[in-house]
Formats: structure tokens, sequence, C-alpha cells
């Protein structure tokens, strides 16, 4: 009796070692596949020079919307350790100046156009803006100028805009334009009822949109927060579009974006906007505006 109960402990005991070295195999095979996942060497790396790279990098678009008007923040912005996309607002004190200087240093430059919101005044737009009162004609001659006032112009986004961008006549002359000048638009999408992605499909106009603002309050705790969900969407999407400001958040937007890029390019590459829309690079139809 003791000789059969000795022979079942041991077959016990057997199982046991068994499927604990099931157990840890299979712990080390998930181990692998994420190593390979998260942190997976380039071959392209090892040639540059031997550095490692994620296999599947994200892609991180950073803009900074209102420049033009020597707000606060705008040098520190133009220091900023990667390449990004400055948003410059036309007929402004400083338009010429800062798109001058950020193509100098080879950011991307794009119309940062003007446009009615839902609510607030109309004052708060500046010179140019686009209204939903005008007529055809003096919206297009409006985004024309615009385009013209800002050198080295090869895209437009919207400052405010809530409700121009949800108002087909206004968004089919806008990207009208746009087309006409080889010039793709960025969707701020500061209202949920924008009718651009629809428009720029008929019109075949290229288009990014706008993922996370990262100073809609200006807080350096709330900057941080947002560059955690920047960080989160990536989690699920291969690139994030996110727009900062110049002015009153502008260098504690900057500070924030200095001290996070290095983190952050851990497991993703600053590109301009330019590299988030296919082809455009390589697209004869898209030109700088000079």
């Amino acid at each position: 009796m003791d000789d059969q109960r000795q022979k079942i402990q041991q077959q016990r005991r057997r199982g046991k070692t068994v499927r604990t070295v099931r157990l840890t195999a299979i712990a080390a095979f998930i181990s692998v596949l994420l190593a390979c996942t998260l942190t997976g060497t380039g071959a392209a790396a090892q040639e540059a020079g031997g550095s490692t790279a994620p296999r599947e990098q994200r892609s991180i678009a950073i803009v900074i919307d209102d420049f033009g008007n020597g707000m606060d923040g705008t040098e520190e912005m133009l220091q900023l350790p990667v390449k990004f996309t400055a948003a410059i607002m036309p007929f402004m004190p400083t338009t010429k100046q800062d798109a001058e200087e950020a193509h100098k240093r080879g950011h991307d430059v794009i119309v940062h156009m003007p446009m009615e919101p839902n609510k607030g005044l109309k004052k708060w737009l500046g010179p140019g803006a686009l209204t939903t009162d005008l007529s055809d004609e003096e919206v297009r001659r409006r985004v024309e100028a615009a385009i013209d006032d800002v050198p080295y112009a090869i895209g437009m986004n919207n400052h405010m805009g809530s409700k121009v961008t949800a108002d087909e006549r206004m968004m089919r002359i806008v990207l009208g334009v746009c087309k006409e000048r080889g010039l793709f638009f960025l969707d701020s999408r500061t209202t949920y009822k924008t009718v651009v992605p629809k428009v720029a499909a008929e019109l075949q106009v290229p288009i990014v949109s706008n993922d996370v603002f990262l100073d809609d309050v200006y807080s350096v705790q709330h900057i941080s927060g947002q560059i955690e969900v920047l960080r989160k969407h990536l989690e699920s999407h291969e690139s994030c579009v996110t727009i900062g400001h110049v002015g009153p958040p502008g260098k504690k937007t900057a500070s924030v974006l200095r001290q996070s890029i290095p983190v952050m390019q851990q497991n993703a590459r600053f590109v301009k906007l330019t590299h988030m829309i296919p082809g455009l690079m390589n697209d004869p139809f898209i030109l700088p505006n000079s």
C-alpha cells in the first residue's frame, strides 16, 4: 500500500514538473514575442550604424498653431529638437518673418486660416477671416490672399472654425482653392460636425486630421497629461497628429515637449505633416508656395 502511494506521489511530482517546464517555456516565448514586437531590430538601422529601432515604429507629427504675431514661445518652439509643422496666421506683424525662419530651420509651413467659430467674437479671428456671411467670391479671394501672404506654405489648417468647417458651401470653396494651389488640408477638428473629410474626398484633396490638442488648458499639468493621451493613442494607432500653440501656453508647451520628446523617441519618430499623407512627398502636385 505504501509502495503504491509512493508511486502516485512520484507521478504527481513529475506531472507538476512537466507543467512548470511548459509554463516557463510559454512565458519565455511570450516575452520574446513582445520584445520583438516592441523593440525589434531593423535591418536599415543596423546598416546605418548598428543601432536598434522598433520594427513598426510609430509616427508623431507636431503642429504648432498661431505663429505670425510675435507670440510668447515662438523662439522656444522653433528651437525644438525635432522637425514640426508651423501653422502661421496670414496678415499679421511677423507672418513672413516666422515663415522664413521656420522654413530655414527645416520645418513645414502651412497657412493657419482664421475661420468663424460657433461661439466667440469675430474680432478674435484677426484680418482676412472666413465667415459664413461672405459670398462665394469673397471667400475665394480671402483664401487665395492668405496663401499668397504666407511664404513657403504647402498646406492649410483652420484657426478656430467650428462653424465654417461644418459648412459644406464654405469648405467646398476652401478645399477647391487648396486643390488649385497644390496645398493639403489639416482638419484641426474643432467640431465633431466637420465636413472636411467628406468634401475633401469628393474633391480629391489630400487631408490629415488632428488627434490630440496639447494645450487647450494652459497649465503644465494638463499639457503633461495630454502627452500621456498621445502615448495612449499610439498604443492602438500607427501615427498621431498633435496640435500645440504659441501664445499664452507657448512657453509651457515648448518646455513640456522638450522634456517629453527624448522619452517618446524611444518608441516613435517625429515627422512633419507631409510624411503623414501617403505619396505626398513625391507628388509633383504638391509644391511649396514660394
